[in-house]
């Protein structure tokens, strides 16, 4: 194993008197070409590309001598640290640490970003990359080969949002561009970037915040009658609260509310993080699910149409509720094979038919009779009460 291991950290700067000495020491040095064509990189060490960061513990774990691996930005902050010092390598590492490419990228848009939230954008990440981007107002993407702008701007379809995209930066080629969503993917992007996306809802406060990349919901609590929420009381709070705990919503999920009515359920999903459409075939309302989602400060697509015609054209859903439409819905949303799907009947055989749908389609199926009595507690009179078959179904 090598006697010792510094993770220098590189943002275009002039290197530092600690990353010099260390680079100078140095016996094997690790990188992406950039790093290695810098002058302090000794001639004599050992020099290994960056590709794979496993691959590169694995020859450090071997080497006898004095090893560096440098890294764009702060090493740290999604970085090549956490590689490095996995189990399975056993490394103990020094890091000089420099500016982040996040902290570069906002810099330069002149923007605080502890109100931010910060996404990695690989292949197999992309779509829930994306859900931020959709659910969120300011996202920092850290993009890679094939999820990069282009990719972030085709995925976002029919969302509007504003891309600063920061590209090779700290470098003499460094390029800072805005502009709208619609219009990243007309154009080449150089890697490496970071892609700023805001947009969708308030986008910070003058008093700052007090956790880095969350905001506090204003109401405290889920499942609120329908003016809490912002919506049109109609759906009973129970049954909405027993739909949001079987699909769980989170940051990085899609949402699809077939049948949204007032809105109560799409602002609830959002409140808790994840990217929603809304769709009902009623334009009235689409609108007062659009006005419950500004009140309520979070950002929704609602869409006017009728399912599942308009399903069709949705981008791939990671939990599914469909509020109306019945069987003909629920198999639509089966086909599409998300993660789970919840809906309620208000007959017995309509709750079978359900059933059979989701389970002739590959999902577990549960069912429950839910029945709830509002009561007046100062004469402890009813006020409402409220029966309907709750069924979730969970892909097998």
């Amino acid at each position: 194993m090598a006697d010792r291991v510094t993770v220098i950290g590189w943002d275009g700067s002039p290197l530092t008197e600690a990353a010099r000495s260390a680079l100078a020491a140095a016996t094997l040095v690790a990188g992406a070409a950039h790093h290695l064509a810098l002058p302090e990189v000794p001639p004599a060490a050992e020099r290994v590309r960056l590709g794979s960061v496993d691959l590169a513990a694995r020859r450090i774990v071997g080497h006898r001598g004095t090893a560096v691996v440098l890294a764009d930005g702060d090493p740290g902050f999604f970085g090549v640290v956490r590689t490095l010092r996995a189990p399975e390598h056993g490394l103990e590492v020094e890091v000089v640490p420099a500016v982040s490419a996040v902290a570069a990228a906002f810099a330069r848009a002149g923007m605080p970003w502890d109100d931010a939230r910060v996404v990695v954008a690989h292949r197999r990440t992309l779509r829930r990359a994306v859900n931020v981007c959709r659910a969120h107002p300011k996202v920092a993407v850290l993009t890679s080969p094939g999820a990069g702008p282009a990719e972030l701007a085709l995925l976002l379809d029919g969302v509007h949002r504003t891309f600063v995209v920061c590209e090779e930066l700290g470098t003499d080629r460094e390029r800072i561009s805005v502009l709208t969503s619609d219009k990243a993917a007309d154009h080449a992007w150089r890697d490496p970037n970071v892609v700023l996306v805001i947009g969708g809802g308030p986008v910070g406060g003058s008093t700052g915040g007090w956790l880095l990349g969350h905001d506090t919901p204003a109401v405290r609590g889920w499942a609120l009658p329908g003016e809490d929420t912002g919506g049109r009381t109609g759906q009973d709070p129970t049954l909405r609260a027993a739909q949001l705990a079987r699909l769980g919503p989170r940051i990085g999920d899609l949402v699809w509310d077939i049948g949204c009515a007032g809105g109560t359920f799409a602002v609830e999903a959002a409140r808790l993080g994840a990217a929603v459409i809304a769709v009902d075939a009623d334009p009235g309302a689409c609108a007062r699910t659009d006005a419950a989602a500004r009140r309520a400060g979070v950002p929704l697509q609602v869409l006017a149409g009728r399912a599942p015609h308009l399903l069709e054209r949705l981008p791939e859903p990671d939990v599914v509720r469909v509020g109306g439409g019945g069987v003909p819905v629920v198999a639509a949303c089966v086909d599409r094979r998300p993660e789970r799907i919840v809906t309620h009947a208000a007959t017995r055989d309509e709750a079978e038919a359900i059933g059979a749908a989701l389970a002739d389609g590959g999902y577990e199926v549960e069912c429950a009779l839910l029945q709830t009595v509002g009561l007046d507690p100062r004469d402890w009179s009813e006020r409402g009460r409220s029966l309907a078959f709750l069924l979730a179904g969970r892909r097998i």
